[in-house]
């Protein structure tokens, strides 16, 4: 279940690192002023971020404990198993890092991430992710509204969606390198434009209350939790925006099951197996559970599909 008020149902201290949620009043106190300035050193590769509480959470409950996050994950430019990722990340380069921001906006130009991160508070958001394969994690993200980047490049009234891309490094990407590679790179993902101003829509640097891991996307990633874990495009390098539909990876590999929306529906299945329940990591392969409609955000977007087919639209 889902609120909107302005307390954090799930204790700060439970999502960052205690000593660092102790002296949150400390921190932000002193640091007030170089947040509003935009001046705040976030530097990729820091142990710790400094956060903010925010007014999106969800309620009651566990979390996913954190090695399980950090080491059962999808990220194929490293290796196709759960278990690569975390074994063959540490030799990606995180900084510096630049992400091109192009198309119909109106300051188009390299930002790194230094500039991105330091324009605003890096929030606290705990969120539910579902992966197609029907598995599915509680992750407390620290991140900051996607909104909040498109607003301060200026968003161009013909704009209708935002394209994403995923770094190219074959040297530091093993799957990259392959005479056999997993997948057609550069990953590429997409949203609408509306879905990407929703409130929901993180750009996330960390989880934990520390800098994002590399096996789960450093420095910076999509989370849009009402949709499969496979919209949350790793690593960015671009961000576009465009009006027409961008091209979404793992739909140009198999249109027949993977859509471009790709909204958690337990109504319709994949091709292979069913999306009526998930299996819960952390908790064993008995913890199944049944999938809620838009991952239980359905207070949050369900108006933004109104009218569509989602059998169709899926």
């Amino acid at each position: 279940m889902l609120i909107r008020d302005n307390r954090l149902d799930i204790p700060s201290s439970e999502i960052t690192p205690q000593s660092l949620y102790l002296n949150r009043r400390a921190l932000m106190a002193g640091s007030a002023g170089l947040i509003a300035a935009g001046l705040l050193s976030r530097v990729a590769g820091a142990a710790a971020l400094t956060t903010v509480p925010s007014d999106i959470t969800t309620t009651g409950e566990e979390l996913t404990p954190k090695d399980d996050v950090t080491s059962y994950n999808n990220f194929y430019e490293f290796g196709t198993d759960k278990s690569d990722p975390a074994e063959n990340a540490g030799s990606l380069t995180t900084s510096p890092w630049t992400v091109k921001i192009d198309g119909l906006v109106d300051k188009p130009g390299d930002y790194t991430i230094e500039d991105i991160m330091g324009a605003q508070p890096i929030e606290d958001r705990v969120y539910r992710m579902r992966c197609v394969e029907a598995w599915s994690m509680v992750i407390p993200w620290n991140g900051f509204p996607l909104a909040s980047l498109l607003n301060r490049v200026g968003v161009q009234p013909s704009a209708k969606y935002v394209a994403f891309e995923t770094l190219v490094r074959p040297s530091e990407m093993p799957d990259q390198d392959s005479s056999f590679p997993a997948l057609a790179y550069p990953y590429v993902e997409g949203l609408r434009l509306d879905e990407a101003m929703n409130r929901l829509t993180l750009l996330a640097v960390g989880l934990y209350g520390e800098t994002l891991p590399n096996q789960n996307g450093a420095p910076l990633r999509l989370v849009t939790p009402w949709k499969y874990g496979f919209k949350g495009i790793k690593s960015i390098v671009r961000i576009s925006l465009t009006d027409k539909q961008p091209p979404t990876t793992w739909n140009i590999m198999a249109a027949n099951e993977y859509g471009f929306y790709a909204n958690v529906n337990p109504k319709v299945d994949h091709p292979r197996w069913s999306q009526a329940t998930e299996r819960r990591i952390g908790n064993g392969f008995s913890d199944r559970r049944e999938t809620l409609m838009f991952n239980g955000y359905g207070d949050f977007v369900a108006d933004l599909y109104a009218g569509m087919d989602l059998a169709q639209n899926y």
